[in-house]
């Protein structure tokens, strides 16, 4: 039986209901950033609002084949709940899917009340408190690529990239994307309302990157993850498949994740600009930069979530795996933008397309924070086109470095929590023993007929 509504939400279902609403889908982020969801009744969400949805915890702990990694609090446990409750604050309407309207969820675990230590939405909140408790209000600008494909019976993974088209990197129109995906999508993001701006062709066939608006952090991250799931179903009503995985295909580049970060005050200024300071940042805003540079080996395994992740990496890739920044260099790792004032902040890099934004931008966060609290200075900024190893450190190379730097780190770790901190990386080292176990495609290539 539904619960009585409040008058509040009362008003809210006479208005969905004029808007033609009788669909809710209510979702939230899994640990690698998936959309989970369930769709309900239009009539029945004062009932998920008052007593919440019920979902097993071991959703987090599922990889993306639905196997359940054996994560502390999932299997062990015997497979508890989870209880999941619409914030309809969120709550936008899908332009593709009439009737249909969606918000995200707060995530709590019902035996104790508080949030589930594996939730990237409140790792993210936990983070943006931390910050604001030293007078900092991150504001965070997203930039994704993703890689369109169209289904082809003859490659072995049944896809192709949707475009072949060469050379046509920062352009639009019909040049790079005959069936005009780029303008029909974003007109249809807009419709969202979750802070589309602009859209191009990226370098290689196929690849496209959209911009959002810069926003306080937990915005920036929810939009985010919107953005993503809305490309994907997008793509998929359309019989085709959109990926953000860090490198489809062999002979293409990557797909970055690049976030704009800068900090204002309580007086809604600017605290990274410094116009009398070196480079025209403050002393926050350098030791922010100090603060990624000395934890970016941890950092890597947020921003770099996959064994594929890795692939990405190497010279003359434009992807980031040495240790520097720079200022407007985009060779570097942390890239300084040349605005000042009201625009000072810096860029990381670092990312790919794979990361799940909760987790990228609370990891980024945490990484500055402590480099603030710390007060050192980075090195000189890089000058010239970078990728010198004797001139930097080199990131981890695989997933595992990764794991192990992030497991190392504990000023990291403690601001991102035990528990949750555990529970990634038991997830993702299982990851990695998947992976070792698996016989791929290049080995078979390799050896079979030689062998």
């Amino acid at each position: 039986m539904s619960a009585a509504p409040t008058p509040s939400l009362s008003q809210d279902l006479q208005r969905f209901a004029a808007e033609g609403i009788d669909v809710v889908r209510v979702t939230y982020p899994d640990l690698i950033g998936t959309e989970r969801a369930r769709d309900i009744l239009l009539d029945h969400l004062p009932s998920a609002c008052d007593h919440g949805l019920a979902f097993c915890r071991a959703v987090y702990h599922t990889s993306p084949q639905g196997d359940v990694v054996p994560v502390s609090g999932g299997l062990d446990a015997g497979l508890p709940d989870i209880t999941v409750r619409p914030d309809l604050d969120t709550l936008i309407s899908l332009p593709w899917e009439p009737g249909v309207a969606s918000c995200l969820a707060d995530v709590t675990d019902p035996a104790t009340g508080l949030p589930a230590p594996e939730s990237p939405r409140d790792l993210l909140r936990t983070v943006v408190a931390r910050c604001a408790e030293h007078g900092l209000r991150p504001v965070v600008g997203p930039e994704l690529e993703y890689f369109l494909c169209a289904e082809d019976p003859a490659a072995r993974s049944g896809w192709k990239r949707y475009s072949g088209a060469t050379g046509v990197v920062y352009t639009a129109g019909l040049r790079a994307d005959g069936d005009n995906h780029l303008l029909r999508t974003l007109r249809l993001l807009q419709a969202m309302n979750i802070g589309v701006t602009s859209g191009n062709h990226e370098f290689d066939g196929g690849q496209f990157e959209i911009n959002l608006t810069h926003s306080d952090a937990l915005s920036a991250a929810d939009r985010a993850f919107r953005f993503k799931s809305a490309i994907k179903e997008l793509a998929r009503r359309e019989g085709k498949l959109a990926t953000f995985m860090a490198k489809p295909f062999n002979d293409a580049g990557g797909s970055g994740f690049h976030l704009h970060l800068s900090c204002g005050n309580d007086e809604g200024g600017n605290v990274f600009d410094g116009p009398a300071e070196p480079y025209g940042l403050s002393a926050t805003a350098r030791h922010a930069v100090a603060g990624i540079l000395a934890h970016a080996p941890a950092l890597a395994a947020l921003a770099n979530p996959t064994v594929n992740s890795y692939k990405r990496f190497g010279p003359d890739t434009l992807a980031p795996w040495l240790v520097d920044w720079g200022l407007d260099n985009r060779s570097a790792m942390v890239r300084i933008p040349p605005e000042r004032g009201a625009g000072a902040r810096f860029e990381l890099r670092q990312g790919d397309a794979s990361a799940n934004p909760y987790l990228l931008i609370a990891g980024t966060l945490a990484a500055a924070l402590l480099g603030v609290l710390t007060g050192k200075e980075p090195p000189a900024p890089l000058e010239g086109y970078g990728y010198d190893t004797a001139k930097a450190a080199v990131l981890p190379m695989d997933l595992p470095a990764a794991l192990d730097a992030l497991e190392a780190d504990t000023e990291l770790t403690d601001v991102l929590g035990k528990d949750f901190t555990a529970s990634f990386l038991a997830y993702k080292r299982n990851e990695v023993e998947r992976f070792h176990r698996h016989v791929t495609d290049w080995e078979f290539t390799e050896y079979a007929d030689h062998l």
